[in-house]
């Protein structure tokens, strides 16, 4: 069990730009600007710590699990936010509900645990970071996918917290929420063409 730091830096290389334009990216971001991103950023880090530990654990057994199965959960999920997202994006009534925020650390922290977790499962940088760690070594490749997948969700929420802050709340919720929604039908389609 060494550290092997180009094995570190290549696996970060590699899982950071997989998953630059992958949907997980773009749910962190509309669920920054809703919701509080420090803790919508420990949900998803963490959901992508147990990830990375599962593909580096058991690399091999990621094409077992059921894809449908797994994309048609993803895909209510992703629906479900979108649902949210526009109901909450036409209230114009009072300015100060407009500007709420979901606060309480555990509903936010759960929420977005929930929707990394279940959306990750058998993604490309799952199956890639199992790849590396069959060839490089799980700790180093655990060590690089791991930072690269919690710096995409970083910057994402940074980037949702930008946004927030010169754009209408309202505005913001009504394209995340079409963000989200065409999210779920990418994810059907995903689910029926793989």
């Amino acid at each position: 069990m060494t550290l092997d730091p180009l094995a570190i830096v290549t696996a970060f290389g590699l899982i950071f730009l997989a998953e630059l334009p992958d949907k997980t990216m773009f749910a962190s971001l509309a669920m920054g600007t809703r919701m509080r991103p420090l803790y919508v950023w420990f949900g998803t880090s963490t959901a992508f710590i147990v990830h990375v530990a599962i593909a580096v654990g058991a690399g091999s057994l990621i094409g077992l699990l059921p894809t449908v199965a797994v994309k048609l959960v993803s895909a209510a999920l992703f629906a479900f936010g979108a649902l949210v997202l526009l109901r909450s994006g036409g209230d114009d009534d009072d300015d100060e509900a407009g500007t709420k925020t979901v606060t309480g650390f555990w509903p936010v922290y759960t929420t977005a645990f929930m929707a990394v977790f279940i959306s990750e499962w058998g993604d490309l940088t799952q199956i890639t970071t199992a790849n590396l760690a069959a060839t490089s070594g799980w700790l180093s490749t655990a060590i690089g996918s791991a930072a690269a997948l919690m710096s995409v969700s970083a910057l994402a929420l940074l980037v949702g917290r930008f946004i927030a802050k010169r754009v209408p709340l309202t505005t913001v919720q009504r394209i995340g929420g079409v963000c989200m929604a065409a999210l779920a039908i990418w994810t059907l389609i995903e689910a029926f063409t793989s």
